[in-house]
Order: C-alpha cells, then structure tokens, then sequence
C-alpha cells in the first residue's frame, strides 16, 4: 500500500502525515508513507485544498486533518 500525504509542509500536513503514521502502526499494516510537497504534483491529483491522503493513486481525503480513527477507515 503506497500512500501520500499532498501538502506544502505547514502545520496541518504534518498532523496528517503524524495521524496517518498512527492509523498505519495501529493497523500493523505494511505501507510506504511518502510526502509530496511539489505544487506541480499535488495538482496532478486534482487536490485545491491540503493538507490531502492519497492511498493507492485515490484521493480520499483533502482539506482537512481527519483523525487516526478515521484514516483507518480508508486504509
């Protein structure tokens, strides 16, 4: 499972990628945590809001900073 976190870096991107690495460890799911910082390739997902989750090529959540609880939903 290869999942990205879409965002510039600012506080909220990084709740979402601190959130995300909980909901992975929780799970005990093998999954690779990558950020994306690039404007050019976060546009390529059609995301005009971050902080985004992407997992496997789909975006499932962006604008806002779901919890642990809730990314588990999607993973």
């Amino acid at each position: 499972m290869v999942i990205k976190v879409l965002g510039s870096g600012c506080a909220n991107c990084k709740k979402l990628e601190e959130n995300t690495r909980k909901a992975v460890e929780a799970l005990g799911i093998d999954a690779t945590i990558e950020k994306v910082t690039d404007f050019k390739d976060i546009m390529a997902y059609g995301v005009m809001k971050t902080p985004a989750l992407v997992v496997d090529g789909k975006v499932k959540i962006m604008g806002r900073v779901p919890s642990p609880d809730e990314i588990k939903k999607y993973l």
